[in-house]
């Protein structure tokens, strides 16, 4: 009996809060899939603690380590109410009144800072990291890491990896600015790194890493209708906001490739240029029917609904798609479906 063929993927991993908990659902199909390994994960706000959590379990007991870790993040993040604490009691059953305890907190953001309504920077995050992933395993993890986060004094996008993967690069990733305040390190301040990088794909390109990449999206790219009320028109918003810069570097590599394709790259210019082939986990459409607010629900119900919905993703993405991986093919069209309209 032949043994078989092992593949090695990256995965990109987008924020989107508490959301997030679908993308740990994707994580543990993913690693049970027998010949499948996850070499790399570029990743963003939540994308970025469960890659953290995910890499750390799996240095120290391969894919169960990587499971159990991802459980125990979640399972501290709900009953810290992390990392929105803030706005826990969203969890009460005032959450079905028109103007819910949430929104009055989302509405407070609007008028005053975290430096002014958090003096003492309480940041329940900060401790559910500090309880459940272990660094030091994460940086030596056989999954390499890419962390964003966006340098609020430059406007540019900050990758950590190698030493650099804190506990710190984490929160910075993850630094919403009208929750949290700006998180320093090494004398820069950083912001949610969803701004410039949701997640950042460039990285990929110039690492060893796998070409095959694939994409798990929190946030609907397309989504029918002109909203005309001001919740509705907030969460398009906030959606588009945050798949604009995602959106921008797949237009780059959809027009490196085809330079690539028409031959038009001569050497040396031609090896300077990874082939990347693109498959895409579309968790934002399973997630469409979910309004902004829901990305603070830290219920414990809740995270494991969307837990379970990525893993039937999960599911249905090997089923239909895994089949391309190694192939040198992307299953998405980038044109189609990310870049034209």
């Amino acid at each position: 009996m032949s043994k078989r063929k092992t593949r090695s993927i990256s995965l990109a991993l987008q924020g989107g809060g508490a959301h997030g908990a679908f993308t740990w659902g994707v994580l543990e199909r993913l690693v049970d899939e027998p010949g499948l390994e996850i070499k790399a994960i570029t990743a963003t706000s939540a994308g970025a603690t469960n890659a953290a959590a995910f890499a750390a379990g799996y240095a120290r007991d391969g894919a169960e380590g990587a499971k159990a870790n991802l459980e125990k993040l979640w399972r501290t993040i709900s009953a810290k109410g992390a990392p929105f604490t803030a706005f826990s009691w969203a969890q009460s059953p005032l959450t079905a009144m028109p103007f819910s305890p949430i929104q009055m907190g989302l509405a407070l953001t609007s008028i005053a800072s975290p430096y002014e309504f958090n003096p003492f920077d309480f940041n329940a995050l900060r401790d559910a990291l500090d309880e459940t992933i272990d660094f030091e395993a994460a940086r030596h993890s056989p999954v390499e890491l890419f962390l964003s986060a966006t340098n609020v004094e430059s406007g540019r996008v900050k990758v950590f990896s190698g030493d650099e993967v804190t506990r710190d690069a984490v929160l910075a990733s993850a630094c919403l600015p009208q929750i949290f305040r700006a998180v320093e390190i090494e004398g820069n301040a950083y912001w949610d790194g969803g701004y410039m990088g949701n997640p950042s794909l460039f990285p990929l390109i110039y690492a060893k890493a796998p070409r095959d990449v694939l994409l798990v999206l929190l946030n609907p790219i397309a989504r029918e209708g002109v909203p005309r009320r001001v919740p509705q028109i907030m969460d398009r918003l906030n959606e588009i906001s945050f798949n604009a810069s995602l959106i921008g570097e797949l237009r780059a590599i959809a027009f490196v490739q085809k330079l690539l394709d028409d031959g038009m790259l001569k050497e040396p210019m031609v090896k300077k240029y990874r082939r990347l082939t693109i498959h895409a986990l579309r968790g934002g459409q399973a997630l469409s029917d979910l309004a902004l607010p829901t990305k603070y629900d830290t219920s414990w119900t809740f995270l494991t609904e969307l837990r379970d919905k990525g893993r039937a993703e999960a599911e249905k993405w090997l089923g239909s798609c895994a089949q391309y991986l190694g192939t040198g093919q992307s299953s998405v069209d980038l044109r189609e479906e990310f870049l034209e309209d």
